[in-house]
């Protein structure tokens, strides 16, 4: 559906780039990352087009109230079908401001693929001429990492796959398939962390999607202060300092 790429090509760029990523999200200017899709691509004034620009605007205004929309506009072969998430903890006023954003964002960086995906910290859209609804992503994923690392690590990987493990029991129960949490580590450090899905997938696929990247765990971020896996149906995050809204 989009291309794909493996993680271990950004390896270098996100490791250099990890602090300046960090800066953008608080900011909220740029965005973490993007893919545009190589299964096909549409022309100006191709009806495709037209449902895209529709389905984007739908997005945009559904979105904000409940953090999440999805919809299709149009009819095969030139249907739209796309989604917007936003963060758990997201406003819906912030919510509001970051998928019109990402929605133009993306048509700007992949403006005749019929298919892309674009993460910003409080949200993401995704859209493709394919129904990809209720299906779990793999192949539009990236990390990021903080580049400090841990003294002891064998302990901290520990309570890290812990509390993210909790976190994705948590999330796919909930209504919002999301969930955030803390837990001590040594001293008067805390450790904080974020699991989220896209509410398209059931529950189990939430709890199947967080599981898989949450097994990447070592690929990503080992001895790590803080870092997530993202992909196109789910994520998580953490953190030696707390990094969601109360």
């Amino acid at each position: 559906m989009f291309s794909s790429s493996s993680s271990s090509k950004f390896s270098i760029i996100l490791c250099l780039l990890t602090f300046a990523f960090l800066l953008q999200s608080v900011i909220g200017a740029d965005p973490l990352f993007h893919f545009c899709s190589s299964s096909g691509n549409f022309s100006t004034y191709d009806p495709y087009e037209a449902n895209l620009n529709k389905l984007i605007g739908y997005l945009s205004y559904q979105a904000p109230s409940t953090g999440f929309a999805k919809g299709s506009i149009g009819d095969e072969p030139n249907q739209a079908n796309g989604l917007a998430l936003c963060r758990g903890d997201v406003s819906s006023d912030d919510c509001k401001t970051c998928i019109p954003e990402a929605g133009s964002e993306i048509r700007k960086r992949c403006p005749s693929n019929k298919g892309a995906i674009i993460w910003y910290d409080n949200c993401l859209v995704k859209y493709s001429d394919v129904d990809f609804f209720g299906q779990i992503d793999n192949q539009n994923k990236f990390y990021m990492w903080n580049v400090r690392e841990v003294n002891n690590s064998v302990t901290f990987n520990q309570k890290t796959k812990e509390l993210l493990s909790q976190l994705a029991q948590e999330a796919y129960r909930a209504p919002k398939l999301y969930a955030t949490g803390e837990t001590e580590l040594e001293g008067s450090t805390k450790l904080y962390g974020l699991t989220q899905c896209t509410r398209d997938l059931s529950g189990v696929d939430c709890k199947k999607c967080l599981e898989g990247i949450i097994g990447e765990l070592p690929n990503c971020c080992d001895a790590k202060e803080g870092g997530r896996v993202v992909s196109g149906s789910c994520n998580f995050r953490y953190e030696i300092y707390p990094f969601v809204s109360a």
